[in-house]
């Protein structure tokens, strides 16, 4: 998977509503399905789901502990998806700070301009 594909990979993993709870609870601890299941109010089928869409996602990996299978948060994807909201942020800020200056310069002009048409006109 490219760069590209796997940022658009985790942005739509994080897209979700019940996806992001997942990634908070596991923020604080790795869990198993059963232990997301409680505090989301979902069906534990509902939370494997969600949770193959992370692990393809690479927002987290699955270990085997005997019969559990516990997911862990993976920081490095979401680390990369907020380095792009912040390139992406500054360049959105130099491209309004550039239309600030244009327009003020377009209104500076526009107040000149009716400046002129409301002065009395000399007569040659």
């Amino acid at each position: 998977m490219t760069g590209t594909d796997q940022l658009s990979a985790v942005f739509s993993a994080l897209s979700d509503p019940t996806r992001r709870a997942i990634i908070a609870e596991l923020a604080a601890r790795d869990a198993t399905v059963t232990e997301l299941t409680a505090p989301l109010s979902i069906s534990m089928p509902a939370v494997s789901r969600h949770l193959k869409v992370l692990e393809r996602a690479a927002l987290i990996s699955r270990s085997r502990s005997g019969k559990w299978r516990a997911s862990h948060l993976e920081a490095a994807p979401l680390r990369e998806a907020a380095d792009w909201i912040e390139r992406y942020r500054r360049l959105w800020d130099s491209s309004l700070t550039r239309l600030d200056a244009h327009l003020a310069a377009v209104q500076a002009a526009g107040r000149a301009a009716d400046r002129m048409a409301d002065r009395p006109r000399e007569i040659e």
